[in-house]
């Protein structure tokens, strides 16, 4: 079995900053690639920003120049530095992992709970 875990989520007032970190674990054979996704109240989930397992890495137009995903491979762990936050960054974020898994090598999408980010004064 595999899982992910988030953490880091909180209140921020507008213009500050947010770290949020996953970690994934359990039978993992190789991660492809790591990622965050967000779900506004009301709105369907989008791609926040993507991470492969070579480093290339994708962001939304939303987050471009504000959001910088990294990833530390022996640890199984991607992280979202959130900067110069605004209202709108308000959303439940959510990890996504796509490994393979050790058992029977199959591929999997697996994703977390989810952590809430309020950006708010």
């Amino acid at each position: 079995q595999v899982q992910v875990v988030e953490s880091g989520g909180g209140l921020v007032q507008p213009g500050g900053s947010l770290r949020l970190s996953c970690a994934a674990s359990g039978s993992i054979f190789s991660i492809n690639a790591m990622g965050w996704y967000r779900q506004a109240p009301g709105k369907q989930r989008e791609l926040v920003a993507t991470i492969t397992n070579s480093g290339t890495t994708k962001y939304a137009d939303s987050v471009k120049g504000r959001f910088t995903i990294s990833r530390d491979t022996a640890r199984k762990s991607v992280y979202l530095q959130m900067n110069s936050l605004k209202p709108e960054d308000t959303a439940v974020y959510f990890c996504n992992a796509n490994v393979q898994e050790l058992l029977r090598f199959r591929y999997l999408e697996v994703w977390g709970q989810g952590t809430l980010v309020t950006v708010s004064s």
